[in-house]
């Protein structure tokens, strides 16, 4: 399952997957196959995702176009 809305999120903000990888305490490769879908994202990392970028979970995963929380 591929996540683009990661991605999106990211580029959109400017952010360098390095920076995000840092900040989930991961790899920069583990955090690109995560946007790429070659991983598949733990609830741990999926919330984390969330909160900074202050969007729902359902969103990261491209189950709603939405990007606020309800």
């Amino acid at each position: 399952m591929q996540y683009p809305n990661i991605r999106n999120l990211r580029e959109d903000h400017d952010y360098k997957q390095r920076e995000l990888a840092e900040y989930l305490n991961v790899s920069q490769n583990t955090y690109s196959q995560y946007e790429t879908g070659a991983i598949e994202l733990t609830a741990p990392t999926l919330i984390k995702l969330s909160e900074f970028y202050h969007v729902s979970v359902d969103y990261l995963l491209g189950l709603t176009d939405k990007p606020t929380k309800q």
